[in-house]
């Protein structure tokens, strides 16, 4: 009986999808506003054009077999020598052991990661999204896509790579850090190195976690913490990563 019902409700779910897609996707308007309050109808072009982006996305990810995943600050106001390592990193990752590099594809520590990867000939994806003040694309992209939505462009970068390494940031930065963090410790996605550079700048979320969620509250057990590798040079987040990223998902899309 409930295979019965679930075959029942997927059909109803299915059916209510293509009449949704097929209303939406002659209704996208030029311009839209965001998504804020909760809608009181479905918005049929909404729909189509949040699910084109998924589709569009996960075309785009699907062509890079290894991957790496850059976060950090679009600022330009960290020390000049983050922004050369996350650059000199970026390089070696592409040219040693032929990752692609992915970034959210703007400025400062994205566009850093992005040069290092261009600059020897590597391939440098930027996954971007558009806001009220724009953000422009970096001139070191060699593939691009931009969303209208942030949480499609999240789901984008969080399963795009084998390897995920956050340098210093924003609320930005940080959602995702905690957004592929509680990914890997639910087993949503398989485990993968997470690389947090710059001691300076991690070290007092680390303490916060380790004293608070751990010790205090028992939020978290202690295998949650080994998930979480911090660095301070090129050489050792590279040694990090090669010991322990792998490339081990079967291809099973249909060509």
């Amino acid at each position: 009986m409930d295979k019965v019902n679930n075959d029942n409700n997927s059909h109803d779910v299915a059916h209510k999808l293509v009449r949704t897609i097929e209303e939406g996707h002659t209704q996208v308007p030029d311009e839209f506003s965001p998504l804020v309050c909760k809608p009181h109808r479905i918005e049929s072009w909404r729909v189509f054009k949040i699910m084109s982006e998924f589709v569009e996305g996960f075309e785009l990810i699907r062509r890079y077999k290894t991957a790496a995943t850059f976060f950090g600050s679009a600022r330009g106001m960290l020390d000049p020598n983050i922004y050369e390592q996350a650059t000199e990193l970026a390089a070696r990752l592409a040219k040693e052991e032929g990752y692609a590099i992915i970034t959210g594809g703007s400025a400062g520590i994205m566009q850093s990661a992005n040069k290092g990867a261009y600059e020897v000939g590597g391939s440098s994806v930027g996954l971007n999204v558009r806001l009220p003040h724009p953000q422009k694309s970096n001139v070191y992209l060699t593939d691009m896509f931009e969303f209208d939505h942030f949480f499609v462009r999240k789901v984008m970068l969080t399963f795009a790579s084998e390897v995920y390494i956050f340098f210093p940031g924003g609320f930005g930065t940080l959602d995702e850090f905690f957004e592929v963090v509680t990914l890997v410790q639910t087993k949503k996605i398989r485990k993968v190195p997470i690389v947090m550079y710059h001691s300076a700048y991690w070290n007092p979320l680390m303490a916060f976690i380790k004293e608070q969620l751990l010790e205090k509250f028992k939020t978290i057990g202690p295998q949650d913490m080994d998930l979480l590798h911090v660095v301070d040079s090129v050489d050792e987040a590279f040694a990090f990563i090669t010991q322990n990223a792998k490339n081990d998902c079967e291809d099973s899309s249909d060509e």
